[in-house]
């Protein structure tokens, strides 16, 4: 029986993919090229979303021209991208553990707010824009009928795939590596530091620093009596979420939170205390520690300071390597029970908050540090 609904055809998309393997489903090199390109593009997963979502709209309503993901065009062939994308690809993505965007194309700058037929030159003013146009071309390839839009998707799948399979291959192979280290380390406390100082500097690492105070919390639990709040995603805003900042601190029985850190990957100002300020009016928290990456202004270090007479609670500024060495020299015995809550954390985290390779980035540090010590 022919697949007749979004979901059945993404399953019958991913079995064709699977079947052929490290062979291309598309005979047209220039449109295997751009499929490739756009699959495997490590600074827009956007398009891929974006191809992938208008690919199955035409093979589930044949009718619908693949250049119109827009229902502000008026044509009776135009379609809604967004609702195909964030209906059916979201869960897809996920279930298979395939590489993509979390959220859907069609809520990026290049992509929202649009009444325009796609078609090849377009400038969708989108970084990079060798991605959108190649996503333009294969749509026009698509409506020249030099490639069917079911092997358009079965070969976006197939490439997806074969990516998710060559990431799992090359984590396993560096978790094998790490784990004779396994229940010791060779590392010192300063070795430590080190390691994860430089893991901080690392490209698009705004979420370490979270990753890191939780893992502190997580290896001491026991000995601090607190215990560290589920952390929330990386881009989940705490007037959406209800939390008072990126990692929420409670005793181990009991609810209320008593610290929280906010980390700032750039220099605290007056004006973050006063924000801060605001969140935890009419709470009884303890402590607002923010962890900066970044120089501490004095004199706003003294405001923060001061601020503890007025409210009862103390605001204080942090740097970020200094709070992990102090705590690493605190609890020498338990740099081993840190490092793997860090690690642990960092596998843990979607794609969309710690890239897959900043991961790889750290287990590949981490084994040559651990060689060198």
């Amino acid at each position: 029986m022919a697949a007749t609904t979004p979901s059945e055809i993404l399953s019958v998309s991913l079995q064709r993919a699977i079947r052929a393997g490290k062979d291309s489903l598309v005979g047209n090199v220039a449109i295997r090229q751009r499929i490739e390109y756009i699959a495997r593009n490590p600074q827009n997963r956007a398009g891929l979303r974006l191809v992938m979502a208008c690919a199955l709209a035409v093979i589930h309503r044949p009718t619908v021209d693949i250049r119109k993901p827009y229902t502000e065009i008026g044509d009776a062939d135009a379609f809604s991208g967004r609702s195909y994308d964030e209906a059916y690809l979201t869960h897809f993505l996920q279930e298979h553990r395939l590489p993509g965007n979390p959220t859907t194309a069609f809520l990026t700058p290049a992509l929202r707010n649009r009444n325009t037929v796609l078609v090849p030159g377009l400038n969708l003013v989108g970084r990079p824009p060798e991605v959108y146009q190649a996503a333009l071309q294969l749509f026009d390839d698509v409506r020249s009928e030099r490639i069917t839009a079911a092997d358009l998707l079965a070969e976006m799948i197939r490439w997806l795939v074969l990516m998710r399979d060559e990431k799992e291959i090359r984590m396993a192979s560096l978790l094998s590596s790490l784990r004779p280290t396994k229940g010791h380390t060779s590392l010192s406390s300063e070795g430590i530091v080190t390691l994860v100082e430089q893991h901080l500097r690392l490209p698009r690492s705004s979420r370490l620093p979270v990753l890191a105070v939780a893992a502190a919390y997580r290896a001491a639990e026991i000995y601090l009596g607190e215990r560290v709040i589920d952390l929330m995603g990386h881009n989940a805003a705490d007037r959406q979420t209800g939390s008072l900042g990126d990692v929420e601190i409670t005793l181990v029985d009991d609810a209320r939170v008593v610290t929280s850190y906010e980390m700032k990957m750039k220099v605290v100002a007056r004006e973050d205390i006063d924000i801060a300020l605001t969140k935890v009016a009419n709470t009884e928290i303890d402590n607002y520690i923010f962890i900066t990456t970044e120089p501490i202004d004095a004199l706003v270090q003294d405001y923060a300071r001061s601020l503890y007479d007025r409210t009862g609670i103390e605001f204080v500024i942090l740097d970020c390597v200094s709070f992990i060495r102090y705590f690493l020299h605190l609890f020498h015995r338990l740099r081993l029970q840190f490092i793997e809550e860090y690690q642990t954390l960092l596998l843990a985290e979607p794609e969309s908050a710690v890239s897959q390779p900043l991961k790889e980035a750290f287990l590949s540090m981490r084994l040559a540090a651990e060689s060198i010590e």
